[in-house]
């Protein structure tokens, strides 16, 4: 305790980083004043404020709660969400873009212009289709299409500067903005769960307390589970060759490329979900098409919906760790600076090496991500209520649990730098440092 007070008054000390996270709060606080500010032409006491299910229950949670409020921050980021996804595979698919991608800084930039430019077309998209499914005819004060138009400007606007404020926070603040964005609306609808929770135990009768203690508990240990394996990683050792020029030696130092076992983060859930979703959207377009097969995949605490949803997150893991770790480019790399993995031979040996790690690491990380996406579900079959479920596992825990790690791991970088202790145990080996291990894997 007398450490983390220690650590604490270090931080305040460091003016730059005192800076960076009272502009990190005031900037989130300014999002979560928006969450709460009305569309126009909206009576907030004629609309339906129960809970959302399935996909929608997932959007309003990213969004702070403000996608059932039809708040102005309604869509929040994900349309720049899907704008990167769709740029990120862009740049994996198209020639055009893997160049830019090689421009290096020059590149980085178009490569946000564009993102910025889709983000826009994607919201207008939505705005109109989320006033014309989302709003009740009765709450609204307006008349169509003007009501359409208006909210539509209003929706994309905001959306705009959630993105400008994610940016600011990312280049003014500490962490990255975007994520601790969607991280600020998920812990914001927390309080609900929990009272949601609660009231449904003692409308049951479910035994007061205890229950909801136990499960604080459970919770307790699914996040220090999900920990462990997000922080979890396979260690080459690396041993580069020395050079002699002059009087000066270089090389001759043993470094390791850190390989993660979960190197594909949250974006196979994102996947999974959406084509999960599918059924679900069959069933509500076309009833003709009703069958049992179909309605329990539409039924999130089906065993057949969990084990499907299991099945394809196992599989986009590998899919999406083979597009992100190029075992050959690494392999590649090393020989170039001289590098070589004691006991391999460098070139397609260190490359059939390399890819046989990933291979093992990967398995474990992929079922990790699906016993984790499929506890929401379990904990509703032990009687949870769905709004606290959420908080049990899947997208939500793990962008939580991501993003307060970077942000930690960032504040630690700055008072090291300074000389002061951190916050966390880095995991250093002595002797070594760690070398890339391909391209960085973000929060989101």
């Amino acid at each position: 305790m007398k450490k983390l007070i220690t650590t604490l008054t270090n931080i305040w000390k460091i003016d730059d980083l005192r800076s960076r996270i009272l502009n990190t709060l005031l900037f989130l606080l300014i999002y979560r004043i928006g969450c709460h500010i009305v569309l126009p032409g909206v009576n907030p006491a004629a609309l339906q404020t129960e809970a959302k299910e399935g996909l929608l229950g997932l959007l309003d949670m990213f969004a702070g709660g403000s996608f059932s409020r039809s708040a102005i921050f309604a869509l929040g980021v994900m349309p720049y969400i899907s704008a990167s996804i769709v740029v990120q595979l862009l740049g994996i698919a198209v020639p055009y873009f893997q160049k830019m991608q090689k421009e290096g800084e020059s590149g980085r930039k178009k490569m946000t212009q564009i993102t910025r430019y889709l983000t826009l077309a994607i919201t207008l998209v939505q705005s109109i289709a989320y006033v014309r499914t989302q709003i009740d005819s009765g709450a609204k004060t307006i008349d169509d299409p003007m009501f359409t138009i208006l909210s539509a400007f209003v929706l994309t606007g905001g959306t705009l500067f959630v993105m400008w404020l994610g940016e600011k926070i990312t280049d003014k603040g500490i962490g990255n903005g975007i994520s601790l964005i969607i991280m600020v609306g998920i812990i914001a609808q927390l309080p609900s769960g929990i009272t949601a929770e609660w009231f449904s135990r003692m409308s049951t009768g479910g035994g007061g307390p205890i229950p909801l203690l136990l499960e604080f508990v459970a919770l307790f240990f699914v996040v220090i589970f999900t920990i462990l394996i997000v922080q979890g990683v396979r260690k080459i050792p690396v041993q580069y060759a020395k050079k002699i020029v002059g009087n000066k030696q270089y090389g001759g130092v043993r470094q390791y490329i850190p390989l993660k076992v979960n190197a594909a983060g949250v974006m196979p859930i994102i996947f999974a979900q959406a084509i999960m979703f599918v059924p679900m959207s069959l069933s509500q377009f076309f009833p003709d098409l009703q069958s049992p097969f179909l309605t329990s995949l539409s039924n999130y605490t089906s065993v057949a919906y969990n084990v499907t949803f299991a099945f394809l997150i196992i599989a986009f893991t590998f899919f999406y760790t083979a597009i992100m770790v190029n075992p050959q480019q690494m392999s590649e790399d090393m020989k170039k600076n001289g590098g070589f993995i004691p006991g391999v031979k460098p070139g397609q040996a260190t490359n059939f090496f390399i890819d046989g790690v990933i291979s093992k690491i990967t398995l474990p990380g992929a079922i990790f991500l699906a016993v984790i996406a499929i506890l929401p579900a379990i904990a509703s079959l032990f009687g949870v209520n769905q709004q606290f479920a959420h908080f049990y596992g899947g997208t939500s825990l793990l962008i939580l649990v991501g993003v307060v790690l970077d942000t930690l791991q960032q504040i630690e970088s700055h008072l090291l730098m300074r000389h002061y202790d951190g916050l966390m145990k880095t995991g250093r080996i002595k002797g070594r440092t760690p070398v890339a291990s391909g391209p960085t894997q973000s929060v989101i």
